[in-house]
């Protein structure tokens, strides 16, 4: 694995992985090297930016792990001379620590793979496993955005793909809603950043809907 450029000296990161070079052969197995880039909101978007994500997310950011600051890793993946790919990962708190979560996706922000870097609870186990991730491959932004109106009427309940993926663990469900809350920061910054906004009109749709049925 080559990687197209790097930095020695990062200062805090909000999360990269330990061991890149290995770890993005496990994510993405037909990559021949990787770009580094660091990215903050303050530098993207400032405040509005960083008001906009708490909209999206449908929640506010902590102030520890979520600062507006966080620079945030990126991996471009390639093969060739061809980009086709991203790798990114995010703090986000769990019941028993902090949690690091890394998503590879297409270029459309597509899940294609996940890693839990770090992982506390003691079904960590559980959220590892094949059974687990395999619910989130072909997951993306729009499915977040979806389900934020889905969840809220029967007749498009079994349309929900973020509402059908069941908690595998016995006694971890706040870890469970944590993961899905961290995975869909995770999709909301990369649309921000990388991808153009191009999943904004679907939370603009389920947003009108929701004002409709309330």
């Amino acid at each position: 694995m080559v990687s197209l450029s790097g930095r020695e000296a990062c200062g805090a990161i909000g999360c990269a992985l330990d061991n890149p070079d290995q770890d993005i052969r496990f994510l993405f197995p037909q990559s021949t090297s990787y770009r580094t880039l660091y990215v903050q909101i303050d530098q993207r978007g400032g405040q509005p930016l960083y008001r906009r994500v708490m909209e999206l997310l449908r929640d506010k950011l902590d102030g520890i792990y979520e600062t507006i600051d966080v620079p945030y890793t990126y991996y471009l993946i390639y093969k060739g001379g061809t980009q086709i790919g991203y790798i990114h990962g995010i703090n986000q708190k769990g019941k028993y620590g902090g949690m690091q979560i890394f998503i590879a996706m297409d270029m459309t922000g597509k899940i294609l793979n996940l890693y839990y870097q770090k992982l506390s609870s003691p079904e960590a186990s559980v959220f590892r496993s094949e059974q687990f991730k395999k619910q989130l491959v072909g997951i993306t932004l729009a499915d977040y955005y979806k389900h934020d109106y889905y969840k809220t009427s029967e007749k498009y309940a079994k349309l929900d793909r973020i509402a059908r993926i069941r908690d595998l663990s016995r006694e971890s469900s706040e870890d469970f809603r944590n993961s899905l809350r961290g995975i869909r920061k995770n999709l909301i910054l990369t649309d921000q950043f990388f991808l153009g906004k191009i999943y904004d009109a679907h939370f603009l749709k389920s947003q009108e809907l929701l004002k409709r049925k309330g």
